[in-house]
């Protein structure tokens, strides 16, 4: 049996990395009953998704990092894609440079995962350049999400926002709903769907449903930064039931 920790840097009122991540890892302690996974969170204060709150979390990233440094993890998430990407196109780079400085000053030598990064390599691996995208945002903060992936070269078809501003409630949101929001999306010519562009607002129940009935690959914020964990850790990215992007690959 082997451990994998994994460190976490969280907003303080995120419920849901906490949750969705382990639920995806410990499923896939099932299927692979050699790895375990082990999980240690530092969080960053964040009550309401507004431009302020986010830069002013941002600004904890090192305290967290140097945090987690002490409990020398296997990898470092952070999460909470709408901080990276308000602040302009390419901002996980600079995100994720910055926590890695703060680990390694301290001796650890864990990559650095952001969800931002993530959601940009979990459209790659499924071969997408075109999607349409859910979020919880209010409209302006959807359109910063939509200028940064494109940007990154992927083109967004749609974008249907909530416009839920307090991030409790984000997390109270219930993912049966996703079920019905999708459909109000236009998906012509898209490549993919992200069913949630925020690992602070659940999907997990709802991803391989809204796959099997869009027909076409469906992530999430979330099984986007699980399938980086797995891979910066030399595993396969493998979970059941989420997905495309995690499926099991045949050959």
């Amino acid at each position: 049996m082997t451990d994998h920790h994994i460190g976490m840097i969280v907003p303080s009122s995120n419920l849901t990395m906490e949750t969705e991540l382990p639920r995806m890892l410990h499923a896939r302690e099932q299927t692979h009953p050699g790895d375990r996974f082990v999980f240690h969170s530092a969080r960053a204060r964040m009550q309401h998704v507004t431009p302020e709150q986010l830069r002013a979390m941002n600004a904890q990233a090192e305290r967290a990092a140097t945090e987690l440094a002490d409990a020398r993890p296997d990898v470092v998430a952070t999460a909470c894609l709408v901080a990276i990407m308000a602040q302009g196109p390419g901002y996980h780079c600079t995100a994720e440079d910055t926590i890695t400085a703060a680990l390694r000053a301290e001796g650890a030598q864990a990559p650095v995962v952001s969800s931002a990064g993530a959601l940009l390599s979990g459209i790659a691996a499924l071969g997408a350049r075109k999607v349409s995208i859910i979020t919880p945002y209010l409209k302006p903060l959807t359109q910063l999400v939509v200028d940064y992936l494109e940007d990154a070269g992927v083109e967004v078809v749609d974008a249907l926002s909530l416009e839920v501003p307090d991030n409790l409630a984000v997390a109270r949101l219930d993912p049966a709903d996703l079920r019905r929001h999708w459909r109000k999306l236009d998906l012509t010519g898209a490549d993919a769907l992200v069913l949630s562009a925020c690992v602070q607002m659940p999907s997990l129940d709802a991803i391989q449903a809204v796959e099997d009935e869009a027909g076409i690959p469906v992530l999430s914020a979330a099984t986007a930064t699980t399938h980086r964990i797995l891979t910066e850790l030399g595993l396969e990215p493998h979970v059941p039931g989420a997905g495309r992007l995690l499926a099991a690959r045949q050959g």
